[in-house]
């Protein structure tokens, strides 16, 4: 056992006198853990075959290690047996690299919901985690809020989609949407004084998605609304270049605000400003001239009751038609729709309600052939109108009618039943879907699809059914989500919304 006991070289074992080998502490134990039956079944040539082959192994490992040739030796065979296993064609092709690659070349494109709270705060949430849901639904959780905030405004945007934040104080600021904080439904996001230099008091009030090519902005025009009834028309251009302090976007008077901003052009489009209280006024855009400075406050676009404000904007597509064909339009299409579908059972029922008197006539006088009737209905858009109590409708834009700028204009939606005040008005297409949040924090997800056509006069049907104190505070469109899957999730390419 001597050759071996050299071998190993532990200095803790040693041959001491009368040719006896002193034990290591851990040999020692190792002999006790036998058991007495298999320590008297050892035998010596077992004993020494089993020595003499663990010698030879310790002796081939450190002549080995002694030589870095032996070591590359092996290391190419090992290799050798690799690339004989598993040698297929490369997949991955190497080229040299781009020296103006950005962050943002490497951000997958993914629909989003952007959600805002009235506290300030902002999140961003794929939008395929919102399951499509039946109108009169009771919704899910869309974000856990502190008792003194509420969420105030959803859309749906591509995470390449450049924005525009105007706060409360005039300031515009630029980000995109892969900039902002990504969270579940149900987390908060993150506070905007975290991510713009805002002034203290003020916040962020209106938010504006922007064409991705930037090839296309010479020929869009920023509109501008505010709360108390004013409006104003910029170039686009005026605000391509914005530094991380933001820019000065417009110039407010003392306690008002931005309600709403939008990209419009003079030849292709009106405006459409709706009040709280159910008043709606719309007008062309030429009739408000382009400012040149971004400090002035405007011009007046409604004329507004005691105690009542503007709440939203919406751009629509201007359509050469007479009024008395756009009566007559509108006559025809309803009368399709009650053939075709019929009064539905359970809802209120207010497709009777009587359209203007003058709109009446002009119906009456006129006669549309079928290919007017098809150009008119290829044009056609509908204004969805949601109360803070839930209910909803959709109206012909054809109905909201042009007239001047600057007066009180007319009825929106019929609130005198149910009460509350109007939450929402913008356009909508047929196999669009909507957001609802209440400032309870619930949201739902319906189709538009869902939503009865009729008169602007009228009142109608349930969408959201909202708590004892609960109402809605913010209606979001989500454009065309394509088809729904099996499992209730919706994919597809979304839009900006218009409003």
């Amino acid at each position: 056992m001597l050759p071996l006991v050299e071998l190993i070289a532990d200095p803790r074992s040693f041959v001491v006198e009368g040719g006896n080998i002193r034990l290591t502490d851990e040999q020692s134990r190792a002999i006790l853990a036998l058991t007495l039956s298999r320590l008297t079944g050892l035998g010596r040539d077992e004993i020494f075959g089993e020595a003499r082959s663990l010698a030879d192994l310790i002796q081939g490992h450190l002549t080995t290690l002694s030589s870095r040739e032996n070591i590359m030796a092996i290391v190419r065979s090992e290799l050798v047996e690799v690339r004989d296993a598993y040698a297929v064609p490369r997949r991955t092709e190497i080229v040299d690299g781009d020296a103006d690659v950005e962050d943002e070349d490497l951000i997958a494109r993914e629909d989003m919901v952007i959600t805002v709270t009235h506290g300030g705060y902002v999140k961003r949430t794929p939008l395929v985690t919102y399951r499509t849901q039946h109108r009169g639904g009771k919704g899910r959780s869309g974000m856990s809020t502190k008792d003194e905030d509420a969420v105030t405004r959803v859309f749906s945007a591509s995470t390449h989609t450049p924005m525009l934040f105007f706060s409360s104080g005039g300031k515009v600021y630029k980000l995109k949407v892969w900039r902002l904080p990504v969270g579940t439904p149900t987390s908060r996001g993150k506070a905007f004084i975290n991510l713009f230099p805002i002034e203290p008091g003020e916040s962020i009030t209106s938010i504006l998605p922007l064409p991705e090519d930037e090839a296309t902005w010479d020929r869009f025009d920023v509109m501008f609304a505010t709360q108390s009834g004013g409006v104003r028309r910029n170039k686009l251009s005026d605000f391509v270049q914005i530094n991380r302090n933001g820019k000065i976007a417009m110039k407010l008077d003392e306690g008002d605000s931005i309600i709403g901003v939008g990209l419009c052009n003079a030849e292709q489009n009106d405006i459409l400003l709706t009040t709280a209280l159910g008043r709606c006024i719309r007008f062309a855009t030429e009739e408000v001239r382009v400012f040149a400075g971004r400090e002035s406050t405007g011009v007046r676009g409604i004329r507004l009751a005691e105690s009542d404000k503007v709440i939203s904007m919406a751009i629509l597509r201007s359509v050469d038609a007479t009024a008395a064909e756009r009566a007559a339009y509108v006559k025809h299409a309803n009368a399709m729709r009650r053939a075709a579908l019929g009064a539905e059972s359970g809802e209120v029922e207010d497709t009777a309600v009587p359209a203007d008197d003058e709109d009446s006539e002009a119906a009456d006088m006129v006669s549309l052939s079928l290919e007017r009737i098809a150009d008119l209905g290829a044009a056609e858009e509908q204004i969805l109108t949601v109360s803070t109590e839930g209910f909803g409708k959709r109206t012909s834009a054809y109905e909201f009618r042009r007239t001047g700028r600057g007066g009180q204009g007319l009825l929106a939606q019929d609130l005198s039943k149910k009460g509350g005040r109007l939450a929402a008005s913008f356009p909508v297409e047929e196999h669009d879907e909507i957001l609802l949040v209440t400032d309870q924090g619930q949201l739902i997800r319906t189709p538009v699809s869902q939503v009865r056509v009729v008169g602007r006069n009228s009142q109608g049907v349930t969408i959201f059914r909202t708590a004892e104190d609960e109402h809605v505070v913010s209606v979001e469109r989500l454009a065309d989500q394509g088809s729904d899957e099996d499992d209730g999730l919706v994919g597809g390419d979304s839009g900006i919304a218009d409003a």
